[in-house]
């Protein structure tokens, strides 16, 4: 998909990754193009799949979730379904923020939102019951957020 994408497109997706509620008529002007052309790309890079979600992004601590905690599982070894299975679980899972399937001393990575250590506990025994392929847990709590983003780097 990147190879169709130019260098028009590239600035559009670092302004709009910047801030999705600018309007075309702002990005045309930013990157030297008419707003036509701005929402003919935008509709473009969505319909290819290249912009995912526009997405408003919240300061948990403003909200009843104020806390991260960052968990490492492993699955067990001879259960090859235990991935799939995890991750369409995973996938209804509205404090479960992020996950990654990584290399290492565990297998999955967890970024996971609560209210507290006790609504955490929850969380993770929940995980547990429903997901029994998960064999072993290891969190980390944030203390706090020195960078949080999901900014791709675009341009060349």
């Amino acid at each position: 998909m990147t190879e169709r994408m130019d260098q028009f497109d590239r600035n559009i997706l670092d302004i709009l990754q910047r801030d999705c509620q600018r309007k075309a008529e702002t990005i045309a002007a930013m990157v030297g193009l008419s707003p036509s052309a701005v929402q003919r790309r935008l509709k473009r890079l969505r319909a290819e799949g290249i912009i995912t979600a526009e997405i408003a992004v919240v300061d948990r601590k403003s909200t009843n979730y104020p806390m991260t905690f960052i968990s490492g599982m492993e699955i067990e070894r001879d259960n090859y379904d235990a991935l799939v299975r995890f991750r369409n679980w995973a996938l209804k899972q509205d404090n479960i923020q992020q996950v990654y399937y990584v290399t290492g001393q565990v297998d999955l990575v967890a970024i996971i939102t609560a209210r507290d250590v006790e609504h955490y506990d929850d969380i993770s025994a929940q995980l547990m019951s429903e997901n029994p392929q998960i064999k072993r847990m290891h969190t980390n709590v944030v203390l706090r957020d020195i960078k949080t983003g999901l900014h791709i780097p675009i341009k060349d």
